[in-house]
């Protein structure tokens, strides 16, 4: 039986799951990954300094730790069930090229998903194998393709968009997208990535599904259905 198809972000209480400017993100991305070269831009750190608070509720959480090799111990509780049970759930994911730029420069060598990854991109490139289970594999023609593949790699287990925003968006507007997960963060950006920024409202219908709060943030999870 073929998995869901559904994507989990992060976003703040004014509804960006990202500071703006991608290139600016890049740079932050070049720089976390290598800090002892940490840039002083003051646009670099302004992004790094919202991402980090966007996304402040899952580093403390002992999965992530673990996924990342960041050492031992960690925080126990609903939102470290959350991280663990959408990493269980993927059987594959896919993403766009925006978000596979940012990620090559500052995903650890061992990429923490440990699945196949397919990338939705015109850029054409051999498979990328790194240590730990992922490969990226790179899909030159479309979103619906990509997913296809994902599919087959998945077997009985479920498909996560990664991202980004855009890529999220195709999947949802085209009606490829079963559930989908919410982690709101009590932070404020003013600017930035929206997610529903051009969403097909005539067609995309939600139903609540959860809502969990923590001591962090709540979770919000939403079934989907067409109009």
């Amino acid at each position: 039986m073929a998995g869901k198809v559904f994507f989990s972000v992060s976003m703040s209480l004014d509804g960006f799951i990202a500071p703006e400017s991608h290139a600016v993100g890049v740079r932050a991305m070049e720089s976390f990954s290598a800090p002892e070269e940490r840039s002083t831009d003051p646009d670099v750190q302004r992004w790094m300094t919202q991402w980090m608070q966007l996304q402040q509720w899952i580093f403390p959480q002992r999965f992530f730790r673990e996924n990342l090799n960041l050492g031992e111990g960690g925080e126990e509780g609903r939102d470290n069930d959350i991280a663990r049970e959408t990493f269980e759930r993927t059987g594959a994911s896919v993403m766009g090229k925006r978000m596979f730029d940012l990620g090559e420069k500052s995903w650890p060598r061992e990429a923490p998903f440990h699945t196949p990854v397919f990338v939705v991109t015109n850029d054409k490139r051999d498979p990328w194998q790194r240590p730990g289970g992922t490969t990226f594999h790179f899909v030159n023609d479309g979103i619906e393709p990509a997913l296809d593949q994902a599919r087959q790699a998945a077997g009985d287990r479920d498909v996560r968009i990664a991202g980004g925003a855009a890529t999220i968006l195709q999947y949802l507007n085209a009606g490829l997208i079963d559930e989908f997960s919410i982690t709101l963060s009590p932070v404020l950006f003013g600017s930035g990535t929206r997610l529903f920024q051009g969403v097909d409202a005539d067609r995309v219908a939600l139903q609540p599904l959860r809502a969990e709060p923590s001591p962090r943030v709540t979770h919000l999870t939403y079934t989907v259905r067409q109009r």
